[in-house]
């Protein structure tokens, strides 16, 4: 895979990744015609791991290179990674601002965004549609700064990030489909929704490798700011749904494994 990977041009690389990630929101999805329902508990264990991933590839993946490309820049090394951050963090709450949606487990008055008459179904894949767009963009950045010839960054790691996005983006599929299937909507529906909140990452994948490489200054900004919007998105939006059901211990552990996980996986594939 690590051959194939290396002939292709960088962008084509994001799409190709960001599509795989995009595929296994579609599996998770896929579920709904298997089963109408899903246990509570596991549903929340499988947020908590997705929360879990989310973060530890918000540091490893993100983070920790923004600040190691930082330290040749005539700036403090820690500036370019707080920037980001920061921006990424200004860049969700700006979207959760304007963007209808509505969050998993919440009633239709809680909705969020901008007023609407949408229908509840449009603004619950509104908010997981929101929630991939860092997700896609993380990603993205990833290939684009292996093309930089960053050393800090190798094409393994950007693998691993989208591995580990994929891994998350499966409960993620679920999470969008189940609650559309109970409701009364059909199968086939509930599976088009589920898989429909994630066709943004590609759209965000291309855009943040193609970002990257055409301006090369802004990639320790563009990683730390992946890492922000995904972070403010797992404090935001997946901590409190997973805690809904009151499974706190369930998400709490789920949390721990997914970010055990995806520590692994940056580590072995460095």
């Amino acid at each position: 895979m690590l051959d194939f990977f290396q002939n292709l041009n960088p962008i084509m690389q994001a799409l190709i990744a960001t599509c795989f990630t995009w595929g296994v929101t579609a599996v998770g999805a896929s579920l709904v015609f298997v089963t109408k329902s899903m246990s509570k508990k596991l549903l929340d264990g499988m947020l908590g791991f997705t929360g879990g991933v989310m973060i530890a590839a918000s540091y490893w993946s993100l983070l920790a290179p923004s600040i190691e490309m930082s330290a040749d820049l005539n700036l403090p090394i820690w500036f370019p990674a707080a920037t980001g951050f920061l921006l990424g963090m200004i860049f969700l709450r700006i979207s959760d601002r304007l963007i209808p949606h509505l969050h998993l487990g919440f009633p239709s008055e809680k909705a969020e965004g901008i007023k609407t008459s949408w229908r509840r179904t449009t603004l619950l894949i509104l908010a997981i549609t929101l929630h991939n767009i860092p997700e896609g963009l993380a990603v993205g950045v990833a290939f684009g700064a292996v093309a930089a010839g960053f050393p800090a960054y190798t094409l393994p790691m950007a693998i691993a990030l989208a591995i580990g996005i994929g891994l998350q983006n499966f409960p993620e599929g679920i999470a969008v489909a189940m609650p559309l299937r109970r409701e009364g909507v059909t199968q086939k529906k509930s599976f088009w929704y589920g898989q429909l909140s994630a066709v943004v990452e590609p759209i965000a994948g291309i855009i943040g490798a193609a970002a990257v490489i055409f301006m090369r200054p802004i990639l320790p900004y563009a990683l730390s700011f992946a890492a922000g919007a995904m972070v403010f998105v797992v404090v935001e939006d997946v901590i409190p749904e997973c805690q809904l059901g009151g499974n706190t211990d369930i998400a709490t552990m789920g949390f721990m494994l997914g970010f055990v996980v995806m520590m692994v996986l940056d580590i072995a594939l460095a």
